[in-house]
């Protein structure tokens, strides 16, 4: 067997365990048997297992981190926000319902990943810096934390739309308060990742090109998302915004973000989308 085939392997048995914690997650959420939780991370937590030795044998053979192709960013990208799924919802069991989001978002992108160009790529000496790799990880931890402000936000908006007519699952789910105050501190989290991602950034691009800022379209895009969700954190903290609005806001940057880490470097020519190609 080829070491593709046994890559492709392990991804395909990472997702057959997302979706069996998947299941177990929602089972345990709609049906109320909170102990079954512990089952649905156990399950996520081989998922990751697995998803890690695949992506460790593509580093081994690619000779540099999962960064390059979008085979290789939409992986990691997924597993980073498995383990930040996982880290979170062990500690706080209550909080499962995140899971309803993030898991599927995490099966598409491995899904996703598995049908795009998986040939290995070998690393131009521009990228050869320790500050990409500062870059890409904190870029990676950004993104895992506004994922989860996504999660806390669509509960709650449904929380707040007919809160009189809520299943008792939904009115098991945190009040609208802690839901709020959580996506605030995750987007606070990922606010200062996406600030290391941006420095540092700067820094190897000027390692690389002898310049700190170009205007490149990513660089662009980077600032807007980051000017979107430093909006977000001063309209929370200093003009007070709360519930519905705040959720809304807070699914908008997400959405821009969206386009700065998924979408853009694919699809339009820049600086960075040379080495997803």
């Amino acid at each position: 067997m080829s070491r593709f085939a046994i890559e492709v392997m392990l991804h395909w048995g990472a997702v057959a365990c997302y979706i069996v914690a998947l299941a177990i997650f929602a089972h345990a959420i709609v049906f109320e048997h909170p102990k079954r939780v512990r089952f649905a991370q156990l399950a996520l937590f081989i998922g990751l297992l697995v998803h890690a030795v695949a992506l460790v044998i593509r580093w081994i053979a690619a000779g540099h981190g999962p960064y390059m192709l979008k085979y290789e960013v939409l992986s990691s990208n997924a597993w980073i926000a498995g383990l930040l799924l996982l880290f979170f919802v062990w500690r706080r069991p209550r909080w499962a319902f995140a899971s309803l989001i993030i898991v599927p978002a995490m099966i598409l992108m491995v899904a996703l990943a598995l049908f795009t160009n998986p040939d290995l790529r070998e690393l131009p000496p521009t990228l050869r810096s320790v500050w990409l790799t500062f870059h890409i990880l904190f870029n990676k931890l950004a993104a895992g934390s506004y994922l989860m402000s996504v999660a806390t936000s669509v509960v709650l908006l449904k929380k707040n739309k007919e809160p009189e007519k809520q299943s008792a699952w939904m009115r098991s789910l945190p009040a609208p308060e802690a839901l709020e105050a959580f996506t605030a501190r995750f987007i606070g989290f990922g606010f200062i990742f996406w600030t290391i991602t941006i420095g540092a950034g700067a820094i190897w691009a000027n390692e690389s090109w002898g310049r700190y800022w170009g205007w490149d379209p990513i660089e662009t895009w980077s600032l807007i998302t980051w000017l979107g969700y430093g909006s977000y954190l001063h309209l929370r903290y200093f003009f007070k915004i709360r519930g519905t609005t705040s959720a809304w806001l807070a699914l908008t940057c997400f959405a821009i973000a969206v386009l700065t880490i998924f979408l853009l470097p694919f699809a339009i020519p820049s600086l960075h989308s040379a080495y997803f190609q």
